[in-house]
């Protein structure tokens, strides 16, 4: 049971925790400001000529030079809701959007045959009166055999359901892919979602041929994109990357106390409903095996008042063939719809999405399953006393 009374007492017994924490913040955004003011002197080549030669977080593209105080302003005066719908509706018109997303049920220590699902769900919107939409999902179920980690145990423990988060990966990116094979020389040109950041620093801490799998759906992702001339876009709606405030660290010689992600920098730099940072390369500082991020680029946009802009990244062939305004436009777009969210990232969400009712409901489907095939199947005693006071 959850009590109240003595959570809100452990919460402020660490309240002198919670005020440091602010207040190391505060002083790292007021030396973040400086640093700023300082790199207002600096031209695009002045900037690169103080970044080391790799790993230096970001590095700027032309539109450095043209937004040397790190907003881009959007300026569309809008005086309500209305107009902005029907500028959405003008910029999407024609255009495919699509975006897939999965969801999972890992193998349960309560049953005795292990047993995973990945759900993958998408969303493909022509945004033409002709032609309806789609929502679909793909349902795939990982045996026995599958999940059984017979490999050194080094990092298994830590990434116990490594093989169905791979899994559920991959599955998109292939849905992905598929779409924009498909949309090859389509025009207006789509517009692809990845529910997520392209630059996949969560995988450095796994074994090398473990970031290779995970290296390889994206580098296809963006071979693909770039072949079939289909945008793609990785939207985090919440970044907590540091990228911008790495290059500014090492251009300025910064000291930073804490740690502070750029969304809460620019933040600080009062954006406006549409505004968004200039385009840069990214160039972070992890410890991934392949290092194709040279060949991402990414910026900041607001999308809602009161909160830190998204991040998304994009194959930097789109910056460099001069459709990156374009790309830009279309998310504003679909954020607009969503209500500061793309919508079709929300509508892949809600169609992929597995509860605890669906995982009750798996089990019960699975447990017939396995009577119907002669298998054994064994609850815990620790699972059935839960379902039975619960």
């Amino acid at each position: 049971m959850f009590d109240p009374t003595k959570t809100l007492a452990a919460l402020e017994h660490r309240r002198a925790g919670f005020s440091e924490a602010e207040a190391v913040t505060e002083a790292d955004l007021a030396a973040l400001d400086q640093a700023l003011a300082q790199l207002g002197n600096l031209s695009r080549a002045d900037l690169e000529a103080r970044l080391p030669a790799s790993r230096a977080g970001a590095r700027p593209t032309a539109e450095y030079d043209a937004f040397p105080a790190l907003v881009a302003s959007f300026g569309q005066p809008w005086q309500h809701h209305r107009q902005a719908r029907e500028w959405a509706t003008e910029i999407l018109a024609g255009v495919t959007t699509i975006a897939a997303d999965g969801s999972q049920i890992t193998p349960s220590k309560d049953l005795s045959i292990p047993v995973g699902v990945v759900q993958v769900g998408w969303f493909e919107n022509p945004h033409r009166p002709d032609r309806p939409y789609v929502k679909n999902i793909k349902v795939e179920v990982l045996t026995p055999a599958e999940l059984t980690d017979t490999e050194a145990a080094d990092d298994a423990s830590t990434f116990p359901d490594w093989r169905i988060n791979l899994r559920r990966f991959t599955l998109e990116a292939e849905r992905l892919i598929a779409f924009m094979e498909a949309n090859a020389g389509v025009e207006p040109k789509p517009l692809a979602f990845f529910d997520g950041s392209l630059v996949i620093s969560f995988a450095q801490h796994m074994q090398p041929h473990r970031q290779k799998q995970y290296s390889d759906a994206v580098i296809k992702l963006l071979d693909t994109s770039e072949r079939t001339g289909v945008p793609l876009v990785g939207y985090i709606d919440t970044s907590y990357a540091t990228d911008l405030v790495e290059m500014i660290s090492h251009a300025t010689g910064m000291q930073l106390t804490g740690r502070v992600s750029d969304g809460a920098m620019l933040r600080q730099r009062q954006l406006q409903w549409g505004d968004r940072s200039p385009v840069f390369v990214c160039d972070r500082n992890d410890h991934l095996e392949a290092r194709f991020y040279d060949r991402i680029c990414f910026t900041y946009l607001q999308t809602n008042a009161g909160h830190p802009p998204a991040r998304f990244d994009f194959p930097r062939w789109i910056y460099e063939a001069g459709e990156h305004e374009r790309v830009i436009d279309l998310v504003r777009a679909e954020c607009v719809v969503g209500v500061g969210y793309p919508y079709p990232l929300e509508t892949a969400d809600a169609v992929a999405v597995l509860t605890m009712q669906d995982r009750e409901r798996f089990y019960r489907l699975f447990q017939r399953f396995t009577e119907g095939e002669g298998l054994e199947l064994r609850f815990s005693r620790k699972s059935v006393s839960k379902r039975g006071r619960r």
